[in-house]
């Protein structure tokens, strides 16, 4: 259905694509995969018709393809659904997934349609929320699956994902693997991107690997190995998919949290963590990891419950509060939440502690260059924007401001949210020495491997509460879905 060949784009100072080929067929799940900067979301905005390519040839079903905007893709058949999110968050969710083909009646907006049609898309991907809810209000899972459903809601010859899983648990994963099986067997042709490569092993018909812009190989299904995928990808092995835990010695009970309840969840939850623990928090999209995680930053309002830090009763009723008791939040949507993108990496490393009326710019660069390289940061320069870095990096920018602000208990949410394999590991290993060096870390993740791979201990959400805990030596991951579900189902029903 599709061809690429010998693809050049090159943009100021970077040769994005250096002679990428890619050809995909009717009723086939493609898998793009490639580290960060390997060229794949450049590729993908040539196919849809965001850029043009400085040279090469793409066709579609043998006739030339020369898009000249998004709209020309479109036109031709071409849905995307973007690793960037592109939701109006003051509009409705049934306002968003119609936007363009609003139904209308007698010249107006037919609003019972809009939310009957809006109700059938999301019921669709499994998504029960009410089509009225502003997207605003909506986590970053459900603003991922309110993106998919969009990209559904019209007829499409070539859909492509880029990490469409990111931030959902394997339910609404396997949800929507499901649906892209459904098109496959319709003959819908998909390409589909992501860094989890058992998502690959599960899928696709065909691997097509980018490497620093070129395209390295592709791969029949047949012949898909994971540490095969990782090698072409990185161009060496990777010993192990985490590093090993260390040693250390749990301190002093660091955080307690006594009957926190957010509006909207059954709660209330307690727990506590001690100096140096990492502690893990799984659940399905939705069951209140996030939203309990903002309330003990601050970010949003908690409707009651005690927060101690050190046995020491604090009060946090903004996020200023969270900081000076030595709180950070690593948020799960870092672009929009934790950096300015268009600020240079020296000024966004500081932010979270700028005091007085003037910037001493010289001791602003010192210290983004003394935690830059703790971090093993890679950029052209400090003055370079974080809007120009990478998924990894730019989430080390962010672990740089609150190490800069004096965080001694980190919140971190999604820490490897499409970040590519190689870059995971780097985070998990900064995450475990900050342990070691007796930081408290909370890290809320929708991968499991993820968790059982670092943590000390986990906390199962379901529907608002706690629904278990396990220590390291019970982790499975059947155990934690179980507990996952268990607030949903009726009458004690396992089955």
């Amino acid at each position: 259905m599709f061809r690429a060949t010998g693809l050049v784009k090159r943009f100021p100072g970077v040769l994005a694509l250096d002679g990428v080929s890619l050809d995909i067929a009717a009723g086939e799940i493609h898998a793009l995969v490639g580290e960060n900067g390997a060229g794949k979301s450049t590729l993908v905005r040539c196919l849809a018709g965001i850029h043009a390519p400085d040279s090469g040839a793409m066709e579609l079903d043998g006739l030339p393809y020369r898009p000249g905007s998004a709209a020309d893709g479109l036109g031709a058949g071409i849905q995307v659904v973007h690793q960037e999110l592109a939701l109006l968050p003051y509009l409705t969710v049934a306002e968003n997934l119609f936007l363009r083909r609003l139904p209308r009646r007698a010249g107006v907006v037919d609003r019972r349609r809009l939310r009957a049609d809006a109700r059938d898309l999301l019921a669709r991907i499994g998504l029960e929320i009410s089509p009225d809810t502003p997207v605003e209000r909506l986590g970053i899972a459900q603003m991922q699956l309110v993106e998919i459903a969009k990209a559904l809601s019209t007829e499409c010859r070539l859909l492509i994902m880029d990490e469409p899983t990111a931030a959902l648990t394997p339910r609404e994963a396997g949800r929507l693997f499901d649906i892209l099986r459904d098109l496959r067997e319709k003959g819908v042709a998909i390409l589909y991107i992501s860094h989890h490569l058992e998502e690959i092993m599960e899928l696709a018909d065909r691997v097509t690997v980018l490497r620093n812009g070129r395209s390295i190989e592709t791969v029949p299904r047949s012949g898909l190995s994971i540490p095969g995928m990782v090698r072409s990808m990185v161009g060496r092995d990777l010993a192990q998919e985490f590093p090993p835990i260390p040693a250390k010695e749990l301190g002093e009970e660091a955080l307690k949290v006594s009957s926190l309840k957010v509006a909207g969840f059954d709660g209330p939850v307690s727990f506590s963590v001690r100096k140096g623990e990492v502690v893990g928090f799984a659940g399905l999209v939705g069951a209140g990891r996030t939203e309990a995680m903002r309330a003990l930053f601050g970010a949003d309002p908690a409707v009651a419950g005690t927060v101690e830090v050190y046995g020491r009763r604090v009060r946090i009723r903004h996020p200023r509060d969270a900081v000076r008791h030595g709180i950070s939040l690593l948020t799960e949507d870092r672009k929009s939440q934790g950096l300015v993108l268009d600020l240079p990496i020296s000024q966004n490393v500081t932010l979270a502690r700028l005091r007085g009326a003037l910037v001493n710019f010289r001791r602003e660069r010192e210290v983004a260059q003394e935690l830059g390289g703790r971090l093993r940061l890679k950029s052209a320069g400090l003055s370079q924007h974080a809007r120009t870095l990478s998924g990894g990096n730019q989430q080390k920018v962010v672990l740089a401001k609150w190490l800069h602000a004096g965080s001694e208990i980190l919140i971190v949410d999604e820490p490897t949210r499409g970040i590519d394999v190689g870059a995971k590991y780097e985070i998990h290993e900064l995450l475990l020495k900050l342990a070691a060096d007796g930081k408290t870390l909370l890290v809320v993740s929708s991968d499991l491997p993820e968790l059982m791979g670092v943590c000390d201990r986990i906390l199962v959400f379901s529907r608002g509460r706690i629904a278990g805990s396990l220590e390291r030596q019970e982790f499975d991951a059947e155990r934690i879905l179980t507990l996952a579900y268990s607030g949903y189902l009726k009458n004690g029903d396992n089955s």
